[in-house]
């Protein structure tokens, strides 16, 4: 296994024939495909699992508690780990990974201690507003995203330096894992959503202690860093970063807001089928869409190193553009087949009961597409360095959803809601393309 400080650099990645960098690339997709496809196997295991252990009411909870670590994830560790992944490229060029790694095991216990914190916090509050029962169960999702977090940071690095394999086996032990476990915990000590929470919790600790071991081994013992050149890098990575943290809290808001627009206007009911509208039809464009995002980013990275020549930050616009176009084109042969399958599909995969929402199945991949196109050239803009651009789009496209969300779901249900997501998918494209015609100079097509 290749070490991390011993990483191809861009010059030398020239020199490579090309046979033998699409062989790499075809390896690494392999990797980041397993990856994923555990990803998703555990995630299905465990609702097989956990929905024949607790009753709705807990699983219920269960779902809430694992919003709370979403929302942490999303302002907080979601954000550190893009810094930490979009600038491992330049610090290899600069011959210091000693530094970025301090920087990053720095950066990553601040934001782990500012995460606990809220813990005393939300047991003042529970206590204040009469909601004593709900304490375990958050004290436990802190916890729990705190680990989840820095397992984030960690896979991100493990990524940056193209070590799918590592973080490949890391991505499925953990969900498969969190399944097993937590229904273990059930099963021996009590049906509650706590101890599910605290068999997440479990394995999170141990996945995070296993990807440190092996990044740790892989950190230089030596060389020219100093405190100075890790606290650069920490500038460098938070200069990167807070833009994220920043839209983060609206576009966890733009999240959640189809469901519980739906439980506002409608009922529990509407919320059932939309979640399987959204698990058929949305969910495996996001799969496929993190798969390549996965995939490309640190390519992306490495190739334009830190941004300052414009050559190689062209090179990355033109591949972002035939991305982009690839994306929009797969989403339509998408469209089109689930426009004439969706009832074939909805007898196979959900029960009777949901059939009558199958027409809406094609939109939800039609509006998964389109915001997967939008984030290809987002990525884009991360590559140079721009996030600070993507501030006011992510904001703006997020409280557009969220009022269309409301909208959608008071006037017509989940068909409103389908619609709101297909419009905001196509806001989001519309305003990712200009800034990256405008701020990259995207080619045209």
């Amino acid at each position: 296994m290749q070490p991390v400080r011993e990483r191809t650099s861009p010059i030398e990645a020239r020199l490579i024939p090309r046979s033998e960098r699409l062989q790499r690339l075809s390896k690494e997709g392999l990797w980041i495909a397993a990856g994923q496809g555990a990803a998703v196997g555990g995630s299905i295991i465990g609702v097989r699992l956990l929905t024949s252990l607790l009753d709705p009411a807990e699983y219920g909870q269960l779902a809430l508690g694992m919003t709370v670590a979403t929302f942490v994830n999303q302002i907080v560790m979601g954000p550190l780990c893009n810094g930490a992944t979009r600038l491992y490229a330049p610090a290899v060029e600069d011959g210091d990974l000693a530094g970025f790694f301090a920087a990053v095991r720095r950066l990553t216990a601040w934001a782990s201690a500012g995460t606990l914190l809220l813990i005393p916090g939300a047991i003042v509050a529970l206590v204040v507003m009469g909601e004593s029962a709900w304490m375990s169960i958050t004290i436990f999702a802190i916890l729990f995203a705190t680990l989840t977090g820095g397992n984030a940071v960690l896979s991100g690095v493990l990524n940056a330096a193209r070590q799918r394999s590592i973080a490949a086996i890391h991505q499925g032990a953990e969900s498969l894992g969190r399944s097993l476990v937590a229904a273990a915990l059930l099963f021996w000590i009590g049906a509650t959503s706590t101890i599910a929470m605290i068999g997440y919790a479990i394995v999170s600790l141990a996945v995070l202690a296993s990807q440190y071991t092996w990044l740790r081994k892989q950190i230089p013992s030596g060389g020219p860093s100093s405190g100075h050149g890790r606290a650069r890098w920490e500038t460098e990575i938070w200069r990167f970063a807070w833009p994220f943290s920043t839209f983060g809290i609206f576009t966890w808001a733009q999240l959640v807001s189809d469901r519980w627009a739906l439980q506002v206007f409608s009922s529990s009911q509407e919320v059932g089928r939309y979640a399987v509208l959204f698990q058929l039809g949305y969910y495996p464009i996001a799969i496929v869409s993190n798969m390549a995002m996965q995939l490309l980013a640190p390519i992306y990275y490495q190739r334009v190193g830190n941004a300052a020549d414009e050559k190689r930050n062209a090179s990355v616009s033109l591949l972002t553009l035939r991305l982009t176009n690839g994306v929009l084109v797969l989403t339509l042969v998408a469209f089109t087949i689930t426009l004439l399958t969706h009832p074939a599909i909805f007898r196979i995969a959900a029960g009777r009961e949901y059939a009558s929402v199958s027409y809406l199945l094609p939109w939800l991949i039609l509006s998964g597409g389109i915001f997967a196109a939008g984030q290809s050239l987002s990525l884009n803009l991360m590559s140079q360095m721009k996030s600070r651009s993507l501030v006011t789009a992510k904001i703006a496209t997020a409280v557009f959803a969220i009022v269309l969300n409301l909208l959608g779901a008071r006037l017509y249900g989940t068909a409103g809601v389908v619609g709101a997501s297909v419009l905001f998918a196509l806001s989001h494209l519309a305003w990712m393309e200009w800034l990256a015609r405008s701020v990259t100079a995207l080619p045209r097509a």
